[in-house]
C-alpha cells in the first residue's frame, strides 16, 4: 500500500510533546505525518507522550495519512505504545515499527493492535546492521506495508558519517530488498534545515534510486521534496511517448527519440502515466 499516492511524497514526523505543531505538520503538504514517541521523547516523558498523541489523531478531515512511530514493541516502553494505542478512541492509520529486526516485531504489533474493524497499515523502520542481514526474513512479514530508511540510528551504530556515498550501501540494499518484496521504501531525511539545495539534490538521488519517497524533519522541506518525486511535464511526456511507441510495436523493442526501449520501458512508463493520471 502506497499511504496518499498523489503528490505528497514526503513523510514529516513531529515529536507527541509539541502539541502545537500538530497541525502544521498535517497542513505540510506531505503524503504521511507521524506523531513521533520514542526518539524526541525522555523515558521520563513517555507516558504523557502517549496521552498528549490522541490529540494527533482527533482530527476528522486530515489531508495526509496519519501514523505514530512508536518505541520498539520488544521494549517495555513499546509494549505500553501498543496498550495505549489499542484503547485510542480515534486510532492511527499507520504504525511506524522502529529497530524492526525481525517479521516477528512487525507480527507482534498487528497480533496487538488488529480487530476485525481495525487492521493500521504497518511499517519498519530499518536502522541497525542487524535488520540489514535479516532483510529478506523481515520483508516476508505479511502485514507489512513499507519500509523506512533510519540513517541517523545506522551511522550511529556503524560510527560512520551521514552523507549520501557514505550510506550507499544499505540505501542500495533496503531499495533492491523492499522492490523484490514488491513494498515501497522511504529514503531518511536531511537533517540539515537551512540547505534546500542539499535537501534537492539527495531528494532526486533517492527517487533516480528507485524509493517512493523521503522523510522531513521541518515543514518546509515538505514541498521540496514533493517536487521531486513527483513526476516533472518532461519525464511524464517521454512517457507517453514510450507508452504509445508500445502500443504501436505491439511492445516490441522499438525506439523513441533516439533511445532503444522494450518491454521493461513499457512496464515502467504505464505504470509513471497511470499514477500521474490516477489511474489504478
Amino acid at each position: 500500500m502506497h499511504p496518499n499516492s498523489s503528490r505528497g511524497r514526503a513523510w514529516i514526523i513531529t515529536p507527541a510533546l509539541t502539541p502545537q505543531r500538530f497541525a502544521t505538520a498535517q497542513n505540510s503538504g506531505a503524503g504521511v505525518a507521524l506523531v513521533d514517541v520514542e526518539d524526541s521523547v525522555a523515558t521520563s516523558d513517555k507516558q504523557l507522550a502517549r496521552t498528549t498523541a490522541q490529540q494527533f489523531f482527533a482530527r476528522t478531515d486530515a489531508p495526509c495519512t496519519l501514523g505514530i512511530r512508536m518505541n520498539s514493541p520488544l521494549t517495555l516502553d513499546g509494549a505500553k505504545d501498543l496498550v495505549a494505542m489499542a484503547a485510542y478512541t480515534a486510532k492511527p492509520d499507520l504504525i511506524l515499527v522502529p529497530k524492526t529486526e525481525s517479521a516477528r516485531d512487525i507480527e507482534l504489533v498487528a497480533s496487538v493492535l488488529d480487530t476485525d474493524g481495525y487492521t493500521p497499515d504497518i511499517w519498519a523502520l530499518i536502522e541497525t546492521p542487524r535488520a540489514f542481514d535479516k532483510l529478506p526474513a523481515i520483508l516476508k512479514a505479511p502485514r507489512l506495508g513499507g519500509v523506512v530508511f533510519g540513517s541517523a540510528d545506522y551511522a550511529a551504530t556503524v560510527r560512520c558519517g551521514l552523507g549520501w556515498d557514505t550510506l550507499a550501501y544499505p540505501r542500495f540494499a533496503l531499495v533492491n530488498a523492499a522492490t523484490a518484496a514488491g513494498i515501497p521504501a522511504i529514503d531518511a531525511p536531511v537533517y540539515a534545515l537551512d540547505t534546500p539545495d542539499a535537501l534537492r539534490r539527495e531528494a532526486v538521488k533517492a527517487k533516480q534510486l528507485g524509493f517512493y519517497g523521503k522523510g522531513a524533519v521541518h515543514p518546509r522541506q515538505a514541498a521540496v521534496i514533493n517536487e521531486v518525486f513527483w513526476p516533472t511535464a518532461e519525464e511524464l511526456a517521454d512517457a507517453r511517448a514510450i507508452v504509445a511507441a508500445g502500443e504501436k510495436s505491439g511492445n516490441g523493442v522499438t525506439t523513441v527519440n533516439g533511445q532503444m526501449v522494450g518491454t521493461p520501458f513499457f512496464a515502467a512508463a504505464r505504470a509513471l502515466v497511470a499514477e500521474a493520471d490516477g489511474t489504478p
